[in-house]
């Protein structure tokens, strides 16, 4: 617990960090992101695929899948997908850091549900920056940058950024117990 909470917090300040110099550049090359996120740098050192902060998909499906934790939501990459304690209904309170740390699952296009979900639970609500991000039962859903796979788990039960995140049941719940094997995560 206290590792996720260390990993999250040396995220975020390593993007502030990386975000600040990028404005301080004088050079006229592309060395950051709108969006202010540096996905070249890790306080691991190690190289890292991060799905940017405003992550789209042309054909956007929200899947479940059976985990440790028993069935959890996806993204249509098979990534874990999260709820964050501090959102209201179908309000994201996850901006800056927040969302280069957890980016959220917007979309450009209507989601699908996938086998096991409540289609009428699944809509979108408009992110501070005019986005579209994908809501299940009202909770806005995110990606965590530690996830660097299908099947990884390091978010649950993270407290970060004013509040807990939790994976999400397709009964639109968030997930609270104790995972029911010792694998680690995955599925």
């Amino acid at each position: 617990m206290r590792r996720h909470t260390r990993t999250v917090t040396a995220l975020a300040s390593a993007l502030l960090m990386a975000t600040a110099a990028a404005g301080c550049s004088d050079g006229g090359g592309d060395h950051g992101s709108a969006s202010g996120t540096d996905t070249g740098s890790r306080p691991n050192n190690h190289e890292v695929d991060v799905v940017p902060a405003a992550s789209s998909s042309s054909a956007p499906t929200v899947d479940v899948k059976n985990g440790s934790f028993g069935k959890m939501l996806v993204d249509d990459k098979g990534r874990t997908l999260y709820q964050f304690d501090k959102d209201t209904k179908n309000k994201s309170m996850c901006n800056g850091a927040c969302a280069a740390a957890w980016p959220p699952y917007t979309v450009k296009s209507t989601p699908a549900a996938g086998k096991g979900l409540k289609a009428d639970l699944l809509k979108t609500s408009k992110r501070d920056d005019g986005s579209e991000q994908v809501t299940y039962n009202g909770h806005p859903l995110y990606r965590f940058a530690d996830d660097q796979k299908a099947g990884d788990i390091n978010g649950q039960n993270v407290n970060a950024f004013g509040a807990k995140w939790y994976i999400v049941n397709p009964a639109g719940k968030k997930v609270t117990t104790k995972p029911q094997n010792n694998n680690g995560g995955g599925y």
